[in-house]
């Protein structure tokens, strides 16, 4: 029984160990800056190097206790522990910021003092040199992380390609992520781009006056299509008020009345039986009548010549008389 117990204890000692070391292997370094001139400010106002530090995973992990380092002698294996911890610099307990969220990065400025601050570390970098950096555990034995920063230049860094990505790439000035993800990318705006584009204004000068251009000449075009539309439309007019064609107007309205009213006696007629032929003939020969004497009397520039009576034939009926 105490066999088994001593055993349990030991798996569990064990799954405890190996699960806080899955854990510290989510801790990574993310981003350094060698060379800041200009970049970020501590609360002093100093501008000193830095180091980004990440949690990649979606668990809360506390950092404290944990060690950075840029001497390379802690590499040998047969260094005793309290030796390779002079020669570190521990991230410091009673910070609550050392407590990271999933995705969260925390930044720690280097070649300062732990008493100016807890995100102050002793960490030694000579921005006229490549620099090597590591991240050790609690106990100053186990590396989880290391990169070599090479020779930057003033405000670049160097950083992931993206969190916890296995690539590193220098980051130029206006790319550098301090304290946020890795892979961001940075807009333009539409007037910044066309500065850069075109200085001194030739490309937005020839496009507005393309423009001003283009709106005068749609407007000819509409009104020259306008214009002769009521070109026409005036000439259409004046053709409908020549006379002659009033006159033939006329006529042919005349014709209808006259035949509407003959179709109209003709048909009462019919209907009453009680009008014969002559007066059928005689209502349309007046009708024929009225229209002939009517041609004439709305003609313009047409003279219209009346019959008059005269005695010239007198004396022939007067021979004629005096023969029978």
């Amino acid at each position: 029984m105490k066999k088994f117990g001593l055993l349990l204890g030991l798996l569990m000692v064990a799954g405890h160990s190996m699960m806080f070391g899955q854990m510290e292997k989510s801790i990574k370094l993310n981003e350094v800056m060698t060379a800041n001139t200009a970049s970020m400010q501590d609360e002093y106002g100093r501008c000193k190097a830095w180091v980004e530090i990440a949690n990649v995973s979606y668990t809360t992990y506390n950092i404290r206790g944990m060690f950075l380092t840029t001497d390379r002698s802690v590499l040998d294996p047969d260094m005793s522990v309290p030796e390779r911890i002079k020669r570190m610099s521990i991230i410091p307990n009673g910070e609550p910021r050392t407590n990271l969220g999933a995705r969260q990065h925390l930044l720690f400025f280097c070649n300062s003092e732990p008493a100016k601050g807890a995100l102050h570390l002793s960490v030694n970098i000579d921005p006229e040199h490549p620099t090597w950096i590591a991240l050790y555990n609690g106990n100053a034995t186990q590396l989880i992380d290391s990169v070599t920063i090479p020779v930057l230049g003033p405000n670049q860094s160097y950083a992931r390609l993206h969190d916890g990505a296995a690539q590193w790439q220098v980051k130029t000035v206006d790319t550098v992520t301090p304290g946020i993800a890795n892979h961001t990318t940075v807009s333009e705006s539409k007037v910044a781009k066309l500065k850069r584009e075109d200085p001194h204004g030739f490309g937005i000068s020839v496009l507005a006056m393309g423009i001003v251009f283009s709106c005068l000449a749609m407007l000819f075009i509409f009104f020259t299509v306008f214009g002769l539309i009521m070109s026409h439309r005036s000439a259409a007019k004046k053709v409908a008020s020549i006379q002659p064609l009033k006159a033939g107007v006329k006529m042919v309205e005349t014709a209808a009345e006259i035949g509407n009213k003959t179709s109209v006696i003709l048909q009462d007629g019919l209907k009453s039986k009680g009008i014969d032929k002559e007066i059928y003939i005689a209502v349309i020969a007046m009708a024929i009548k009225q229209y002939q004497n009517n041609v004439h009397d709305i003609e313009s520039g047409v003279i219209t010549i009346k019959p008059k009576e005269t005695d010239w034939n007198v004396e022939y009926i007067q021979m004629t008389q005096f023969h029978e």
